[in-house]
């Protein structure tokens, strides 16, 4: 599979981007500077724990690195809501983004799920 053709390698990437503009957004123009630190840490962690995952030792070494991008994703889509409940971004910006998270969540989950089908028939 190309780098081209890897959904959740791009996906990941072009999330940690809109991450670090919603950072700088965040820094700019309301001087927030915790809650946006929170979600530039574990924004741009998922697209480098795919990275590693991509290139395990094994099985298991690639479910356990997906697990943690999966873990890094809830992580950012808690200060996602946070920073909509607290004014920081507005409803059109939280769902926007929110909703790219969903489904990278969504992918990851489900190339968990079946890695560990494959990793029991093997």
């Amino acid at each position: 599979m190309s780098n081209r053709d890897n959904i959740i390698k791009v996906k990941s990437f072009l999330f940690a981007r809109r991450v670090v503009n919603l950072y700088k957004y965040l820094i700019e123009v309301h001087h927030e500077y915790v809650l946006s630190k929170q979600i530039l840490r574990s924004g741009t962690s998922i697209g480098a724990n795919v990275r590693e995952a991509i290139n395990a030792e094994s099985i298991g070494d690639f479910i356990h690195k997906l697990s943690i991008a999966q873990k890094e994703c809830d992580e950012t889509m808690y200060w996602i809501e946070l920073l909509k409940d607290t004014n920081y971004v507005n409803q059109q910006e939280f769902t926007s983004i929110h909703t790219d998270a969903n489904e990278l969540l969504k992918i990851i989950r489900s190339i968990i799920l079946t890695s560990k089908r494959k990793k029991k028939l093997s």
